[in-house]
């Protein structure tokens, strides 16, 4: 957005992409960063109706804050359910026949399917994207995770996609060993809808963060965090 003298005085960043849904591509616009200046707020709505008048997109919001919340549902945005379990990193013993967790892009590009593939080839020079596969003898899990700031503290770290909910439940416990003994970070975030249910040993936040969508026919399961900010952008 410009003044009438042709100065830059606010701007909304979205990141676009083309995501498969059901053996179709639908294109995505999720919104990031919206920033006006102050003696021009009252015009910057604009850049969010400029932005929600291209048709043929689903919309995403994955980090509103204050006002937005309530001006996206003014704008038919619909609320993600965000429940999150909050689980304390800490390190299990090793054992014989236990769950193999490794960041190493040879063992990743060795156990991942075709689809798995794709994900982590369009994500593994994203900036806040990191990359795990869970390993057992008969199955694996691809997790997509980022490291977060809550409280001003750097030492979380936020599940985004596990490509098998019912083996990262399982091995919850070694994925939250792997982080601790190998990035530092001390907490697990993980939503219930990205893990499939609640976590064993987890507690849940009383207060999960916003996230919301608008779309006229994906469903809030359809809806997924890659392609965003959250894995583009590290805060």
């Amino acid at each position: 957005m410009r003044d009438a003298d042709g100065a830059v005085v606010g701007a909304y960043l979205a990141y676009y992409s083309q995501q498969p849904v059901d053996g179709r591509l639908e294109r995505f616009c999720n919104l990031g960063a919206w920033c006006v200046l102050p003696d021009h707020r009252a015009q910057g709505v604009r850049l969010l109706t400029r932005l929600l008048g291209q048709e043929g997109y689903h919309f995403t919001d994955f980090s509103p804050s204050g006002n937005v919340v309530e001006l996206n549902r003014r704008l038919k945005f619909v609320d993600l359910d965000t429940t999150t379990d909050l689980l304390a990193n800490a390190p299990l013993p090793a054992r014989p026949g236990a769950a193999q967790v490794s960041a190493d892009p040879d063992t990743l590009l060795g156990s991942l399917s075709p689809d798995e593939l794709a994900l982590y080839r369009d994500h593994r020079r994203a900036a806040a994207a990191r990359h795990l596969v869970v390993r057992t003898p008969r199955e694996h899990c691809y997790v997509v995770f980022r490291r977060d700031t809550r409280k001003r503290v750097r030492a979380f770290g936020s599940v985004l996609h596990v490509s098998n909910p019912e083996l990262f439940r399982a091995e919850a416990g070694r994925v939250a060993t792997h982080l601790l003994t190998r990035h530092g970070i001390a907490a697990t975030l993980v939503e219930r809808r990205v893990s499939g249910g609640p976590l064993r040993r987890a507690t849940a936040l009383s207060r999960p963060r916003p996230k919301m969508f608008r779309s006229p026919s994906l469903a809030p399961e359809q809806v997924h965090y890659l392609y965003s900010e959250l894995t583009c952008l590290a805060w």
